[in-house]
């Protein structure tokens, strides 16, 4: 039998770190290790509400589940049904978005009692196998398919976006490559990878990419990061802009657009009713706006201009999760070094400060949340790691290695940590 260290819901902010066994695998299931997980804010979605949450069965206050689904790890032991298809040894990484015909809310992370991301020892069940949601992953760092998962529903945005020749009804799928691409409340770390993904994918790349924020020391670290000189290697006009310093932002961005036409792909990262206005008025002829952003709201309404609907071609999509076709452009990518997902990490921590970061995550400033299952750490801002570090030699050999690789996380730190922190009791 395989013990287990795991995070699990029983109920609304009731998260328990708890050690237990798992039952031995059927022939049609898979031993896995799980060595890091990102938090999500549908994480915290689901701890907040518990067993009133879609993808949370009601009775987890009896039958609790293991929260977490963007994780990689380490298959161990592989049932006979699958061992053509799957090897011990194997990186993995899984779209929990399984999309079964009548069970459709339910996922890795959210539904199941053996398998999610915060756990050291998990058993991937039949239903991922059967729906292709197990990925070989050959990249080299875990935490890169631990982010797979966020950065594939980038690319499903991407793809989900559409425009059309006017007098024709065929929908041409897809971000306009070439053309003028907005992305609203875009500082931030999702914001970070649809940057990257548009500079670095040419399939998806525009000619102007603006992204707009309303906190200027979250667009410094941007620019920081992908800056307008190297975007303009890869031929993309980038700009930031913090709309707080324009009187009338709307012709500020049209502005940037060749005579001011206007954007071909608006993506709205936030759910501001303002911003999806925003949207709408500096859409140009047969622009695309994309809703990405999840509202907790049930009656979240916006205005939008309808005359532009009728005379302009405008039009809205909303998109919030990607396919496993998606994840796998993901890892390909990923795996090509062609976009580094270290971008969103702003936080590391062991599986012990899972709990705490979970519940706290709306009032955590920064990007994503790294954990990483078999060791003890609390949760720290990679930009504390030199101040944390004066008296923590673990801290001061991260803060020198985030140091040299432009204060974002990497493979080199993920393995110095591994190495070197403390092994969870």
């Amino acid at each position: 039998m395989q013990k287990t260290l795991a995070l699990r819901l029983y109920g609304e902010n009731d998260l328990r770190l708890e050690r237990f066994e798992l039952p031995e695998i059927a022939d049609n299931e898979i031993l896995a290790e799980v060595i890091s997980n990102s938090i999500c804010m549908s994480d915290h979605k689901a701890a907040a509400q518990g067993g009133r949450h879609k993808r949370v069965p009601a009775d987890c206050a009896t039958n609790p589940i293991i929260l977490g689904h963007e994780f990689c790890g380490t298959l161990l032991k592989v049932g006979p049904a699958w061992r053509d298809r799957f090897q011990p040894g194997q990186k993995f990484a899984i779209q929990p978005a399984l999309s079964m015909k009548g069970r459709e809310h339910m996922a890795p992370g959210y539904s199941y009692p053996h398998i999610g991301g915060h756990a050291t020892h998990v058993i991937i069940p039949n239903d991922v196998m059967e729906h292709n949601c197990l990925l070989p992953y050959d990249g080299d760092a875990f935490f890169k398919a631990s982010l797979a998962e966020p950065v594939s529903c980038i690319v499903g945005a991407y793809k989900s976006s559409y425009h059309y020749t006017p007098g024709t009804y065929v929908h041409q799928m897809g971000v306009r490559r070439g053309g003028c691409m907005a992305v609203l409340a875009g500082a931030g770390p999702m914001g970070l990878s649809a940057i990257d993904l548009a500079l670095h994918d040419e399939t998806y790349r525009p000619a102007v990419l603006v992204i707009t924020d309303i906190d200027q020391t979250r667009l410094d670290r941007a620019a920081a990061i992908f800056s307008p000189a190297e975007a303009a290697k890869c031929g993309v006009k980038l700009h930031y802009v913090n709309t707080t310093a324009h009187d009338d932002p709307v012709a500020a961005l049209k502005a940037l657009t060749p005579g001011g036409q206007g954007y071909d792909d608006v993506m709205v990262f936030a759910p501001v009713a303002a911003l999806v206005e925003q949207a709408s008025d500096i859409l140009g002829l047969n622009g695309c706006l994309n809703f990405f952003a999840g509202p907790t709201k049930t009656d979240f309404k916006a205005k939008m201009n309808f005359y532009d609907v009728h005379y302009m071609g405008h039009h809205v999509v909303g998109s919030s999760g990607g396919n496993k076709e998606d994840l796998q452009d993901s890892l390909n990518l990923m795996s090509a070094g062609k976009i580094d997902p270290a971008v969103m990490v702003t936080h590391v921590g062991g599986i012990d400060s899972a709990a705490e970061t979970t519940i706290n995550l709306p009032s955590i400033p920064g990007g994503k949340k790294l954990v990483y299952t078999h060791i003890s750490m609390p949760m720290t801002a990679i930009s504390d790691f030199a101040a944390k570090g004066k008296d923590n030699p673990l801290l001061a050999g991260l803060a020198e290695i985030c140091e040299r690789n432009r204060g974002l996380w990497s493979l080199e730190a993920e393995q110095f940590l591994l190495k070197n922190a403390n092994v969870i009791g």
